[in-house]
């Protein structure tokens, strides 16, 4: 039997696996039960408790690393006199004598105290940030997987709010901005759904608004975060749907002793010019005997914020190409809103007996976004002005809790186990007047009686550079071009011509069950192994609307007239900076004073509409993109833990992980004359398994220095959004159209190459760096068709797997300190990184009658993202001044145009500061600022940065507050 048959055979075979796991599990239980003696303890200092401290066995031959909890357990072959030694990175090592006992000697909490030479000293007991490094840097320096951590002291010295602005600075990840605070993230460039965001090791659910499996973070403070753990090549023992990587959100545990602190701020936005505030609390502490271990945080953060942006459509529908690329509409859009973030963590752990802990974890989050719209338009195309409102309330919710427990089963094996259950949701109730929720808006035109002066030769408006004869100004000196230059918006003739309810009630929720067992096999092998069970409850609205318009707008006979603007009630446009300041020019024709809220919500009532005629012209298709489903996953794992050597580890396994997934929806059929709509209810099932198989090699150079390699196998599932079970089809369109999801969706695969070194420097200091390579199948990608059905030619818009990709990188980054200066420069230091990513995919397109396949690199994917942060820290003064930088990005792809039609986001820079200074051992003050360069977000076509599709520009914020350590 051949190599090569035995892996075909495990491929295809992954159910073999599933099916031997209890019974190897069983049979490692009753063979390896020895002689063996336990000694456990928890390794703690002032900073609070040590994860990854270094257990060795100095009078016999074994050693073990402290958890993230810093617990630790130790087997030792005989009772007696023994030795062990702890180290740990910044601390003095420390041996103890120990007398053991029959079974499990427990040794309670191990105090650290500072490494003894002045250098270290300083930094760890008078730094701000060098004891949350030293955690991280040990967490990464004796991790299994290729990973970088950030503790949470260290997310607290920038001005990092949630939980996605506090890992962009990590090396390898990219955020997404959204209305200048961000609330996704992505490692090593690739989408947004393609990196596994987890809790406490399981993924969370997601909500997101497009039915993908990304999760979005502003719901979640950063100060319910203990450590992130940015993971790149992962281990058996980690959620496998993680091709660009997994970012692992670890929520406060219990301390070792009683804590009390607070937090309080005040700060300021330059745009909305109004107040911020936040504040936190967190309370630790811990009663009989040390058994019971409580934590509670909670936190608020509220910030009225603003901003205004400039949008631009193309014609890109036009018949003749050169016309392509002329404007249909600019729109002077601004947000003036007031956004809640709050969120309460709580944590329980309770030790039975020494060699039994139970805990318990328990989360709310809720995000509340309150952010009135107000849009003006020119319609350049049907030479009117267009005025849109709506009163929107955003509302995302995460919460959810789980309960476990860890077990010394017996004197080499350790058995964990834990039950949770989480649930995301994102929605909007209003408005109250209607049976139906969402999003309200309301829709006014006003007919341009003077015609345009700038129009181009072929009668459409062009930006200069696109125009046949030059004409046309830029988005940096914007003119209307309206002939009477004395013509705005008027809300006397601004006329009342739609009302719509945009469905968003989104909802998902996870429980989970998992089990894990890690076995001693002797002093160089260890052996885990795993199952998982998921269960997935989803719900999506997204995508339907409510539609009523005035009978007087449909040329019904009779009908009341058309309601102008200025005969509902309205309020002030509201203040702050100056209306599209960032731009050249006046722009204050655009500005209209609003409905207000209630009066918007009126209009949605069955008395005004009757009043004025409105009808309800809601398509049946409407309810095509609304859907129910759910999802279940069994997921196991096996894999060793090999010391090859005394410097030479190998970390081998497989994961396997099966899906079963059902959407329930509604299929849509628009046939006949009259066109005639008929519904049906459709059922898709998506069922497949994954087989990862993995290898992680670390060679310890030194002490020092560590150089690894992986290969990883790793895969995303299908969007939900890809795969809906509803469908419309419509038979009275030229061509007959077709736009469906596709049940049979593959999940994406990528094999993994990693290779990575990393030295850390005496001074609490970092030097790493490495390449990466990622090879990846049956890319998912909405595919756009013509197809002959039953004899009949249809448009086909479905997402299929098309396409292969590749993406390869490097990345290096330092934080050193300038120790070896003297005096007050002893205190500066610098932390740089800097990540390159290249990707390639191949997008089908129709040209006449052959298939051109254009290359692009994958959406999201920036070629060069970096941060540089320049600090100084010493006798209790901390300050940071950070730049962060991504690249430029295509974000959505046109595939029946191509390339010359994709969407890109720029490139964009922004730079915060922080300054902190003790007053005292528990008394601190800062300051945080953000966005000091106001840099803008900005998206374009093509490839003309000047083609702008939007531009927005959101101000700077600041704050000032105290913490103060009670306990």
């Amino acid at each position: 039997m051949t190599p090569k048959f035995i892996l075909k055979l495990l491929f295809r075979k992954e159910k073999i696996f599933q099916k031997v796991f209890f019974a190897a599990v069983f049979t490692l239980f009753a063979t390896t039960a020895g002689n063996a003696q336990t000694i456990k303890g928890v390794i703690t200092s002032d900073a609070g408790t040590l994860p990854t401290a270094n257990v060795i066995g100095k009078t016999f031959n074994n050693s073990a690393v402290s958890d993230l909890q810093g617990a630790f357990t130790l087997t030792a072959p005989t009772t007696g006199d023994a030795v062990i030694e702890i180290s740990y990175i910044g601390f003095e090592t420390k041996s103890i004598n120990i007398k053991l006992v029959n079974g499990i000697t427990d040794l309670g909490f191990i105090q650290m105290v500072p490494d003894g030479s002045a250098s270290l000293k300083e930094i760890v007991v008078k730094g701000t940030m060098a004891p949350s490094q030293a955690k991280a840097y040990s967490i990464k320096k004796n991790s299994l997987a290729i990973m970088d951590v950030m503790a949470a002291d260290a997310i607290g010295k920038l001005p990092d709010r949630n939980a996605a602005e506090a890992v962009q600075r990590m090396q390898g990840v990219a955020v997404a901005r959204y209305h200048g605070e961000a609330d996704q993230a992505s490692v090593r460039g690739t989408p947004f759904a393609w990196t596994s965001t987890l809790f406490n090791g399981n993924r969370l659910p997601s909500s997101n608004v497009m039915g993908n499996r990304s999760s979005v973070l502003d719901a979640v403070p950063s100060e319910m975060i203990q450590y992130v753990q940015v993971a790149k090549a992962i281990t058996p023992d980690m959620e496998g749907d993680a091709i660009g990587g997994s970012i692992n959100f670890i929520t406060r545990t219990a301390p070792s002793k009683r804590t009390l602190n607070v937090s309080a701020a005040g700060g300021y936005n330059t745009f909305s010019e109004n107040g911020t505030y936040n504040a936190s609390v967190t309370y630790g502490d811990r009663f009989f005997n040390n058994k019971l271990g409580v934590i509670v945080s909670g936190a608020i953060w509220s910030r009225q914020w603003g901003s205004d942006e400039f949008a631009a459509t193309y014609n890109t529908g036009a018949a003749v190409v050169e016309q392509k690329n002329s404007l249909n509409t600019v729109l002077f859009k601004r947000y003036m809103g007031e956004r809640e973030t709050k969120g309460l963590n709580v944590g329980l752990e309770y030790k039975l007996t020494p060699s039994d802990k139970i805990f318990f974890r328990g989360m709310a989050n809720k995000f509340d976004d309150i952010r009135p719209v107000y849009e003006s338009y020119i319609d350049y195309t049907n030479t009117r002005f267009q005025y849109n409102y709506r009163y929107s309330h955003y509302q995302t919710a995460l919460n959810g809790f789980e309960v476990g427990g860890e077990h010394q089963f017996a004197q080499k094996i350790k058995v964990d186990w834990s039950y949770s259950n989480h649930k995301s949701d994102y929605f909007l109730d209003t408005p109250p007047t209607s049976g139906n929720k969402g999003l309200p808006i309301a829709t006014f035109r006003q007919k341009i009686t003077g015609g345009f002066t700038d129009l181009s030769s072929d009668g459409k408006r062009y930006w200069s550079f696109d125009s046949p004869n030059g004409v046309g100004g830029t988005v940096e000196n914007f003119e209307t071009g309206l002939a009477n230059p004395n013509e705005v918006m008027d809300p006397s003739k601004l006329l009342l011509n739609q009302l719509v309810i945009a469905q968003l009630d989104n909802s998902e929720r996870d429980q989970i069950g998992q089990i894990n067992l890690k076995v001693e096999a002797s002093s160089k092998v260890n052996l885990k192994f795993g199952a998982k069970y998921r269960h997935k409850d989803r719900t999506s609205t997204y995508g339907s609307n409510f539609v009523y318009m005035p009978a007087a707008a449909l040329g019904v006979p009779n009908s009341p007239a058309l309601v102008p603007l200025s005969n509902l009630q309205t309020t002030n446009f509201p203040s702050g900076s100056a209306f599209f300041g960032n731009m050249n020019g006046d722009f204050s024709q655009f500005i209209v004073n609003p409905l207000t809220k209630n009066q918007l919500f009126d209009m949605f009532g069955t008395p005004f509409q009757k009043a004025n005629g409105f009808m309800d012209v809601t398509s049946k298709t409407n309810i095509t993109s609304l859907y129910t489903g759910d999802e279940n996953v069994f997921a196991s794992y096996a894999m060793a833990e090999i010391d090859a050597t005394e410097n030479f580890k190998i970390v081998g396994g497989i994961r396997s992980e099966v899906t079963k997934m059902t959407l329930n929806g509604t299929k849509a059929t628009t046939q006949g004359t009259p066109a005639t709509v008929i519904l049906s209810p459709s059922v898709v099932e998506n069922n497949y398994d994954s087989f990862l198989p993995m290898l992680h090699l670390k060679y310890k150079l030194s002490d020092k220095s560590n150089l690894r390699a992986a290969y990883t196998r790793t895969f995303v599932r299908p969007n939900f959004g890809d795969m809906t079970p509803g469908s419309s089809t419509n038979t009275t369109s030229s061509p007959m159209t077709i736009t469906q999801g596709n049940p049979d969706l593959k999940p994406t695969f990528s094999n993994n190459y990693d290779l990575m070194g990393e030295y850390f420097f005496e001074n609490v200091g970092l030097l790493s760096g490495g390449a990466f390579y990622k090879n990846i199948t049956d890319v998912v990608f909405t595919d756009v068709s013509m197809q002959n059905i039953d004899g009949s030619d249809y448009l086909v818009t479905q997402a299929k797997n098309l396409n292969k990709a590749s993406l390869y990188g490097f990345e290096a980054g330092i934080n050193k300190r300038f120790d070896f200066l003297n005096g007050f420069w002893s205190g500066f230091g610098v932390e740089f990184n800097y990540t390159f990513i290249d990707s390639e995919t191949e997008v089908p397109r129709v040209s006449g009658t052959t298939v051109v396949q254009d290359k692009t690199s994958l959406p999201n994917q920036s070629k060069n993202l970096f941060n540089a942060i320049l600090f100084y820290e010493r006798n209790g003064v901390m300050v940071r001044l950070a730049g962060n930088y991504r690249g430029n990005s295509v974000e959505s792809i046109n595939q029946q145009l191509g390339p010359n039609y994709y969407i890109w986001t720029d490139s964009n820079f922004t730079v915060d500061a922080s300054a902190t200074v003790n007053i005292n051992k528990r008394l601190k003050v800062f300051i945080e600022l953000n966005n000091l360069t106001d840099s803008p977000v900005k998206m374009y076509m093509g490839d003309n940065k000047l083609r702008v599709t939007s531009q927005e520009w959101y101000g700077s914020r600041g704050q000032a507050g105290l913490r103060y350590d009670i306990f």
